[in-house]
């Protein structure tokens, strides 16, 4: 199966966006933790409690509660083995499901504020995507491991990286996927931002 095209690449929605970012040198490093607000992380949440976020988590748990760390470990490197061809069933799979969709339409609705988000399931499997990630499976990740393994209101916001090729800085804002009465994770949600036109509306006030 070929690589879908329907999905926007990373630059399709930085393009028009980077220009501030690209005339300035890389200079001092935004901080994450002041851009990303509180009321920026609870928008975050208002659009993650879609009912569809939580049925697609709930579902793809179930289906991998089985799953020992090797069938993980093989999931995992057949995701890395499809990135190099054009016949991509585990990632068209992923790429092609409703929660995808979603996650596609709230970054391109966004204008270039977000440069990637995925939802994991209970094992850090991937469910949705916007863009096909380096690896399926985010289980042993600092963005897994502080949110899901902490609590089901967890928030980790990682530190700001350079993106030499966009001329931008980023950062992933990381928050758990609570479960319909909010007492456990069922998941975890990573939204990478792109912090350069976060910090450039905060600046304006757009």
């Amino acid at each position: 199966m070929k690589k879908l095209a329907k999905f926007l690449s990373y630059g399709a929605f930085l393009g028009a966006f980077t220009a501030t970012g690209a005339a300035n040198a890389q200079g001092v490093a935004p901080d994450p933790q002041r851009l990303i607000t509180p009321a920026f992380i609870e928008q975050t949440r208002e659009w993650l409690a879609n009912p569809i976020v939580g049925l697609m988590v709930s579902a793809q748990s179930q289906r991998h509660a089985g799953l020992l760390q090797a069938d993980i470990d093989a999931l995992d490197q057949q995701w890395r083995a499809e990135r190099e061809l054009d016949d991509q069933p585990l990632i068209s799979a992923t790429l092609s499901t409703p929660l995808s969709s979603y996650l596609t339409r709230i970054q391109a609705g966004a204008l270039g504020l977000y440069t990637e988000m995925f939802i994991v399931d209970s094992k850090g499997l991937n469910v949705g995507q916007s863009a096909i990630t380096g690896d399926y499976w985010q289980g042993d990740e600092a963005k897994f491991t502080n949110t899901f393994n902490v609590g089901p209101d967890a928030v980790f916001i990682d530190e700001a990286e350079w993106d030499d090729g966009w001329q931008i800085w980023r950062a992933q804002l990381n928050l758990s996927i609570p479960s319909e009465d909010g007492t456990r994770a069922i998941g975890a949600a990573t939204i990478e931002i792109n912090l350069t036109e976060l910090q450039r509306r905060a600046r304006t006030g757009s």
